[in-house]
């Protein structure tokens, strides 16, 4: 079966074209495809297939127009010969409230995803308008919708719920649901792999949107974000925890709540306290440099890291590995190495020569203690191939 899985951001368009076999026992990488601000002025776009490539700049108004691009450039390489190839089409979909795991798409599904938008307003739109068009696109190509959420389903209701009117957990649907659930399975998935005695895991994805997961026997019993996907561990460009009452101060100075938000979801995080940007490098650059806003960017950063791996940490009863993931999580050694400072008393102990030595592109253990340290590169997309074919399996014929 070809599929296309489809992961997407507000500016960005990434995708990969699989060939995978009915019984799940082989998965062959087609192409790589990603478009980037979109929406925006010009942005780099790519595509690979095999030993082939194409690059260039285009000003890409929308989603649709990055699809396009991207589909028409895996023709032209010969990935397949024609759309017509391709059988089905998986998304990294984000919130769907009260739908979870893998569903294939119908009007249901998108409007519940309308209705999720507000507390996913970086995430839901563009999956709405992708799967538009792709069903414009490829008609009658089915498509599935793997939440991310789906994975941390198995939570205990105890650590999914706030301190609110129970009303509103039970009419609303306000609680914790996890996300990164691609990328947290997968590492569950490959650690059982490569180290299958380790069973307890706290997998780290940090990049641009971060999120810390406690996971035992592969399932996920604890994870960083809650209702929403600005929460938790802060992020590139949004806020990360943060008291819901400081609102009023907000408001009461003056500025309104459409502001607000933008400064919450788009200029907090890391952009917003460094003054850099909301790339870690180039914060971290600037830290070095002696930049004190940049500094206390990258040490709350790491506070707000070790905060959760302390938590999970009590969750478990101990862990057996730590597992960094992401871009940082793979490129960052200092990070890692901070992360992992003074947390001895729980075995975990960084080899220093292993961390700064290890490629981010890379498996590598890096640890000189009783708990195992990881790095290893996740593999969002190939889950979400699995979950589609999957689902297409349970379909009638």
């Amino acid at each position: 079966m070809i599929i296309l899985v489809v992961n997407l951001g507000s500016t960005s368009f990434k995708c990969r074209l699989y060939d995978m076999s009915d019984d799940g026992c082989h998965e062959t990488l087609l192409a790589i495809g990603t478009a980037e601000r979109i929406g925006q002025l010009s942005g780099k776009w790519s595509v690979e297939a095999a030993d082939r490539k194409a690059d260039g700049m285009a000003d890409l108004s929308d989603h649709a127009a990055a699809i396009e691009l991207l589909l028409n450039q895996v023709i032209r390489l010969d990935a397949v010969a024609s759309l017509s190839d391709v059988e089905a089409i998986g998304f990294k979909a984000v919130h769907g409230g009260p739908i979870s795991g893998a569903v294939k798409v119908d009007d249901h599904v998108l409007a519940t995803m309308e209705q999720f938008a507000d507390v996913a307003p970086q995430h839901n739109p563009p999956y709405i308008e992708a799967m538009k068009a792709f069903a414009a696109k490829l008609p009658g190509v089915p498509q599935v919708a793997a939440f991310e959420t789906g994975y941390h389903q198995q939570i205990p209701l105890a650590r999914q719920v706030y301190g609110v009117p129970y009303e509103w957990i039970d009419q609303l649907g306000v609680r914790r649901y996890g996300f990164h659930g691609a990328s947290h399975r997968y590492i569950a998935t490959r650690m059982a792999q490569i180290a299958p005695d380790c069973v307890k895991l706290i997998s780290c994805h940090l990049g641009g949107s971060c999120s810390i997961s406690g996971i035992c026997d592969g399932q996920s019993v604890a994870n960083s974000f809650g209702m929403t996907a600005q929460s938790g561990v802060f992020h590139s460009s949004r806020v990360g925890d943060f008291d819901v009452f400081a609102l009023m101060k907000l408001l009461e100075s003056g500025m309104s709540l459409d502001v607000i938000w933008q400064k919450l979801g788009k200029e907090g995080g890391l952009k917003g306290l460094s003054g850099i940007g909301p790339d870690m490098r180039e914060v971290e650059q600037a830290a070095a440099n002696g930049d004190e806003q940049a500094k206390l960017a990258v040490d709350a950063f790491v506070e707000s890291c070790r905060h959760y791996i302390g938590a999970f940490l009590a969750v478990l009863n101990g862990v057996d590995a730590l597992v960094f993931t992401g871009g940082i999580g793979q490129h960052s050694s200092t990070i890692r190495a901070a992360v992992c400072a003074e947390l001895d008393f729980a075995g975990i102990c960084l080899d220093e020569t292993r961390n700064r030595t290890v490629s981010g592109s890379a498996e590598s253990r890096i640890d000189a203690g009783s708990v195992a340290i990881w790095v290893v590169p996740t593999n969002e997309e190939i889950i979400i191939a699995r979950q589609t074919v999957e689902v297409l399996s349970r379909q009638p014929a």
